[in-house]
């Protein structure tokens, strides 16, 4: 678990600098200032939880199962939150709108703070 946290975490990381990089030349000129701010969020939220992810298994040992469902929740939580405003962004640029990632969205960004309270929970449990 300790290795598919940071694999994902460079993997995650590899793909904000790049998505980041697209957003800002090739989708610039064809985003909303609304939809190019939605992006960044969308790529600052996956690069944050990159970090998080390779910190995380640099750190633990990732052996409970408070640990995985921590990393799970990073994951999952990333990829929903994140991949879920590209497709709005995209989709909505080319007139398209995919409305059904609308609910995903928001659904990535709850597993995020579960993640987020699982860590917090982690660190804390032995102080109490």
């Amino acid at each position: 678990m300790v290795l598919l946290s940071q694999v994902i975490g460079a993997l995650l990381g590899l793909l904000a600098v790049i998505l980041g990089a697209f957003g800002a030349h090739k989708l610039k000129k064809d985003f909303t200032t609304d939809q190019m701010a939605s992006f960044e969020t969308g790529v600052k939220y996956q690069m944050y939880h990159a970090l998080v992810l390779l910190m995380i298994g640099f750190n633990f040992n990732l052996e409970t199962d408070l640990e995985y469902y921590m990393v799970l929740s990073f994951i999952l939580g990333t990829v929903l939150f994140s991949f879920s405003i590209y497709g709005l962004c995209i989709s909505a640029s080319k007139g398209k709108k995919l409305k059904l990632l609308g609910p995903v969205t928001p659904l990535g960004g709850l597993l995020l703070v579960a993640g987020w309270c699982l860590l917090f929970y982690n660190l804390i449990k032995n102080l109490i």
